[in-house]
């Protein structure tokens, strides 16, 4: 399960928002799993079906996470068209076995569909997400 402050949902609900209709990314940084530190990153794609990391850009900020003995607890990305389920790229691509992968869709401006999964080996699993204050 993942438990995530309502401030950071908000947080990055804002950013994919903002991006539309480009995909947006990002990462909240943490210690011992709990989210804390909201880190919008830009999609190096700048595209509405596909997003990746700047590689300088990814470099910094784990570099950062790294020295503040955080680690990226949460990696967030919008879809712009369909529904917050990963794609078959966002499971290849997915490298931090730790992460909670978070999406959030973007296709409807009116409902806010964010959703949560562990990506571990290919395999996709859903998990419940808590909202706290």
């Amino acid at each position: 399960m993942l438990t995530i402050p309502q401030e950071l949902v908000d947080k990055i609900v804002a950013h994919a928002r903002a991006d539309h209709p480009d995909e947006a990314c990002g990462v909240i940084a943490g210690r011992d799993g709990v989210p804390e530190r909201f880190i919008p990153m830009a999609n190096a794609e700048r595209s509405p079906t596909f997003y990746r990391f700047d590689s300088m850009e990814q470099f910094h900020v784990w570099r950062e996470m790294d020295e503040r003995d955080e680690e990226p607890v949460v990696i967030y990305h919008s879809h712009t068209a369909t529904e917050a389920y990963p794609s078959r790229t966002d499971v290849t691509y997915a490298s931090e076995p730790n992460a909670h992968y978070v999406l959030v869709s973007t296709r409807d401006e009116d409902q806010v569909e964010f959703r949560s999964y562990r990506i571990l080996d290919g395999e996709i699993t859903e998990e419940e997400v808590r909202f706290v204050p």
